[in-house]
């Protein structure tokens, strides 16, 4: 986090009882195997049969499904095995069914078409909702989107209205699904700003977990962010629960004026002013795919 944005930060997620940061200890390199003298090869054994090749524009139909955005791959599944799917006009229950260029598939009643999978990150401003059942006065974060892509998007997520910052929206249901996730593990870095300096001691037992009617949750890095008030914390962590970085202060006894998402899953705001969008590079799509 950068001074504006909680980069460059004193860490204490990983500091020894005297307060001084303790270093990361470097894996042993696994033993080389000893290596095996290769085998004979004798003529008497026939080389195995090739497997036949499959044809590359072939698809299976939960993924068919999935990319027409109708839902994801696993409630596609469903309702394939519910014998609400038909293709070419048969009804199809098979699943690992393969769809071939052609195809005329029918979901639930309608014909559907995939979809090109569509990936936008905004840096959403205050006063913007992502739900349609919020206040109807409120404005909605689709109004800054719009003019990016003609694709059914779906934003990653929840913000309230006063948290700014990373949005992802996408048309990707298995990338939709899999971010939602409690157990998804892409870090989340954050500026907050409190009504009053956070104490070191309170700042030391965040760093060390914090438990939630029973369960816990481990911040991965929290610091003061240099050359700000102490009221400006930067804090690192796992949850796909925005509310939750509201909730670990107020559990200590302050009051949260702003949440800033500056980095979402490896993605950061670099030029990206607030209230823009961009579409993501190849490589940010490859990396998001990889958490």
């Amino acid at each position: 986090m950068n001074k504006k944005e909680g980069s460059n930060r004193k860490s204490t997620s990983n500091r020894n009882t005297k307060g001084k940061p303790t270093g990361f200890s470097k894996p042993k390199p696994a033993m080389a195997k000893r290596s095996q003298k290769p085998k004979k090869v004798t003529t008497d054994t026939p080389p195995p049969a090739a497997k036949p090749k499959v044809k590359s524009d072939d698809i299976r139909l939960n993924k068919y499904i999935a990319n027409s955005g109708a839902c994801s791959r696993r409630d596609a599944d469903i309702y394939i095995q519910s014998g609400n799917v038909k293709v070419n006009g048969e009804v199809i229950i098979e699943m690992g069914y393969k769809v071939k260029p052609g195809d005329v598939v029918n979901f639930d009643g309608a014909t559907i078409v995939p979809e090109k999978k569509e990936y936008i990150l905004l840096n959403k401003p205050k006063n913007f909702t992502t739900s349609v059942e919020d206040d109807r006065d409120m404005r909605n974060v689709f109004e800054l989107i719009k003019n990016a892509s003609q694709a059914k998007l779906q934003a990653i997520g929840r913000m309230d209205k006063n948290t700014t910052g990373l949005l992802l929206f996408t048309n990707d249901t298995d990338m939709i699904r899999k971010f939602g996730l409690p157990n998804q593990k892409s870090p989340k870095i954050y500026q907050v700003s409190l009504d009053k300096n956070l104490k070191f001691e309170d700042l030391e037992k965040i760093a060390g977990g914090i438990s939630f009617d029973e369960h816990r949750l481990y911040v991965d890095e929290i610091s003061y962010i240099d050359d700000q008030p102490k009221t400006e914390i930067g804090i690192k962590l796992r949850t796909p629960n925005v509310k939750v970085v509201r909730a670990i202060f107020e559990k200590f006894g302050y009051d949260v004026i702003k949440v800033d998402r500056v980095s979402f899953a490896g993605l950061t705001k670099k030029n990206l002013p607030r209230g823009n969008w961009r579409a993501l590079t190849e490589q940010e799509i490859i990396n998001l795919k990889n958490f």
